[in-house]
């Protein structure tokens, strides 16, 4: 059995969560709690991120490894383009999102979100052990600083995120202007990149979380300045999650 090991709220987890559902391979999944995930990641692999994979004896970390680990292993449904200079396109683009948007997106929500513990504390605690809750809103104050610390969060540091944001978001959006998808004709990994990181902006059902009926209104704010430009991630989840 294959078993995820994940954020429920991380974007760079739902690039996997949607891989794995994409080519319907049987799994189980495994909330870890923010902090407290270092003392099972670090028995798994060399570094403390999510997602990890284990798949019997292999286990594999970071969401762009693991998918094309499921490409080779689990080839069915293929996110990984044959063709090796469209293939080579869509790890570039993969490669672009992972950077340009998703360390940007993360950024900019958790600079919001840090502030609203009622919000991002239920996310945090999502589907995981039942003493997620409690035990989050007691460690809460050092788990925010730490996360401010760790990822560089900070308004000067998320201001210019959005700045980098608006840039990237502008480069897919003309893109796509000509393009049916990302790398070649067909849906890609470049494609469920790119959606599943500039997702937390849009709030898709099928992302997995349950998200608030009134978000924070600087998080909607930022929503609403991008929407014009990612209304195709709508289209995405829609199609292809």
């Amino acid at each position: 059995m294959i078993t995820l090991y994940q954020f429920p709220i991380s974007h760079y987890c739902e690039k996997v969560r949607w891989a794995l559902d994409y080519k319907k391979i049987n799994h189980k999944t495994v909330n870890l709690l923010p902090g407290l995930h270092v003392m099972k990641t670090k028995k798994l692999a060399a570094r403390s991120s999510v997602p990890i994979l284990v798949d019997d004896d292999k286990v594999i970390q970071g969401s762009g490894e693991i998918i094309s680990y499921l490409d080779k292993d689990h080839p069915e449904n293929s996110l990984t383009p044959v063709d090796e200079q469209l293939k080579a396109n869509a790890l570039k683009w993969e490669k672009y999102v992972d950077k340009e948007i998703g360390i940007h997106v993360r950024r900019c929500c958790y600079h919001i979100l840090l502030e609203h513990p009622d919000i991002v504390i239920k996310f945090f605690a999502h589907q995981g052990p039942w003493y997620g809750k409690p035990l989050l809103r007691f460690m809460f104050p050092k788990l925010k600083t730490k996360m401010r610390d760790l990822m560089d969060i900070n308004e000067e540091t998320a201001e210019a995120s959005k700045v980098a944001l608006s840039i990237a978001i502008d480069k897919i959006y003309n893109h796509l202007q000509e393009h049916s998808f990302l790398a070649g004709n067909q849906f890609s990994r470049a494609d469920l990149a790119a959606a599943s990181l500039l997702a937390p902006l849009r709030m898709p059902e099928k992302y997995g979380l349950n998200w608030p009926d009134k978000v924070p209104s600087q998080l909607a704010t930022l929503s609403e300045e991008f929407k014009e430009k990612t209304l195709w991630v709508d289209e995405l989840y829609k199609n292809y999650r």
